[in-house]
């Protein structure tokens, strides 16, 4: 009798399968972080604002979020194969319009098709890997989908700042278009659905679809408001602003009614039950948090060394792409480990090494060189690489194999809200924090405080050298301290950053024992 593994073994070999899938994943997730470098040239080219061009990643991120959930009943409605290739041949599409469009208009829409097609891929990798490896296999063969989805983000903005400054904004999209091309051709000769999938389908078809129409619309409802407010908070002031506050409200509303409409339905468009396993809940919130924190830190390192070391866009990305390669070298190890050690542990290993490595960024100040910072994502990321095969592994212990395609679109959706809902906490933390650091250190500015006097006296002293005026020599020194005091008061905010981020982490640790233990050669994703 033929296995689930053995049915996704195609004539090309299995270890097809998992560059096929990999490298189409890490081609989505990576077009998520490599357009944010190109905005403002976007925005220049298409005679836009900054404001205006942040709706091409906004799009891309509402539809994607939509999507994402339902992926399962897509992949088990239409087949995993014929979806999976579909949404490759989409996105290949989509990169092409995106790369091709004339106004700002055609690109948003563009990237929202984009968003609809890219959504299936990571999901339906995940779930594709499962059936395609053996249990005592799907370490090593995860690790190729564990590379694509946490080194993306890290690479991504190095490339897309290569390609940007080297090249034009739209080789950022039109470079998916042989790759899909390719990939396409690929996953057309190596996947199959196991045999058990095709007759689940057949039985599935036989009864009748029936389309859950309320829930899709509370979802998108839901799903669209939550993304907005997250993309769109910051900027607008967050519940200053009655337009966020109206999309809280309905995102709330929204999403609470899709829960409970789900959970009375037979059949419903995303299956919550599931949450009920145990180590499937508190997996789904340690990668929630996984994506928190990956994203949160990728945002906050290069804005750091912009803003405060004076980086360009490229070695900006360049301080992050070490962490990138350790993840890359150890995601094979971590693959090898989990069939060997409890992978509660390594799970342990990683929140609590990441969590030490983000509180010794602390210690940043603004005249840090760039191997410290490399040095230090780096540490980070050696943590990283702990986290993501292991929380796979705990937390499909348990999972009925045909519920293998929702457990991977809820795991892939928490990992991707976790980071929108990440960047957009790094980016309102920041900017509090320097707020009140400034308050806080114009207090000790005055001209009653002898620090302040002799400051202010050296400084004015070197621009009368500069053949100054007294009176403009003055006021150029009290405008550079005043320029020192928002470099230290910024610099502190991230400081602060860092060390919540830190926390956050490692009081994560106590949830990991919550899970049950893996039994011996069970591999990341269980069920089979």
């Amino acid at each position: 009798m033929s296995t689930a593994a053995d049915a996704g073994r195609p004539g090309l070999g299995r270890w097809l399968v998992a560059p096929t899938v990999g490298l189409a994943a890490f081609m989505e997730v990576l077009d998520i972080s490599i357009a944010n470098v190109a905005l403002q040239h976007i925005a220049g080219s298409l005679s836009a604002s900054s404001d205006e061009s942040t709706w091409v990643l906004t799009s891309y991120l509402v539809t994607n979020a939509i999507v994402l959930p339902m992926s399962g009943w897509l992949a088990s409605t239409i087949g995993r194969k014929r979806y999976f290739l579909g949404c490759i041949l989409g996105f290949s599409i989509t990169s092409l319009l995106c790369g091709l469009a004339p106004n700002l208009a055609t690109l948003i829409i563009a990237r929202g098709l984009q968003g609809i097609t890219g959504g299936g891929l990571q999901p339906n990798a995940q779930a594709i890997l499962a059936d395609a490896f053996p249990p005592q296999k799907r370490g090593l063969a995860f690790a190729a989908y564990g590379i694509a989805v946490v080194f993306a983000p890290a690479i991504g903005p190095t490339l897309g700042g290569w390609i940007t400054d080297n090249f034009t904004w739209r080789w950022v999209f039109l470079l998916n278009v042989p790759v899909g091309l390719l990939l396409s051709l690929l996953a057309m000769n190596v996947l199959t659905d196991p045999p058990e999938f095709v007759a689940r389908r057949k039985m599935r078809l036989k009864e009748g679809i029936r389309l859950d129409y309320v829930g899709f619309a509370l979802l998108v409802v839901g799903m669209c408001a939550l993304q907005v407010v997250l993309d769109k908070g910051q900027e607008d002031d967050w519940f200053a602003s009655r337009f966020i506050t109206e999309l809280a409200i309905t995102a709330v509303v929204g999403l609470v009614a899709f829960v409970v409409w789900e959970l009375r339905r037979a059949d419903p468009i995303v299956d919550l039950r599931i949450l009920g396993h145990r180590n499937f809940a508190v997996g789904n919130l340690l990668m929630f948090m996984l994506g928190f924190i990956l994203l949160g830190s990728t945002v906050l390192l290069p804005l750091f060394v912009q803003t405060q070391l004076g980086y360009t866009a490229t070695d900006a990305g360049l301080v992050i792409s070490p962490g990138g390669f350790a993840l890359m070298l150890l995601m094979p190890l971590v693959g090898a480990l989990v069939s060997r050690v409890d992978a509660r542990l390594l799970i342990t290993v990683g929140l609590i090494s990441t969590g030490l490595a983000l509180l010794w960024m602390t210690r940043f100040d603004a005249q840090i060189d760039y191997a410290t910072v490399a040095w230090a994502r780096a540490y980070q990321s050696l943590g990283l690489a702990f986290l993501f095969i292991p929380i796979n592994t705990v937390a499909y212990i348990g999972m009925p194999p045909e519920k293998n395609n929702a457990a991977s679109a809820l795991i892939n959706m928490m990992r991707n809200i976790g980071g929108s809902v990440g960047i957009s906490f790094a980016t309102t933390l920041i900017a509090r924090r320097e707020q009140y650091h400034q308050s806080v250190l114009i207090e000790h500015v005055t001209p009653y405080s002898n620090a302040y006097q002799t400051t202010i006296q050296n400084l004015q002293q070197s621009y009368l050298a500069g053949t100054a005026s007294a009176a403009d020599a003055l006021h150029q020194a009290q405008a550079q301290l005043y320029a020192m005091v928002q470099q230290q008061a910024a610099t502190l905010s991230y400081v602060d950053s860092f060390r919540v981020f830190g926390v956050v982490f490692l009081a994560l640790v106590p949830l990991v024992f919550l899970m049950r233990k893996p039994s011996a050669g069970t591999g990341p994703v269980g069920g089979h």
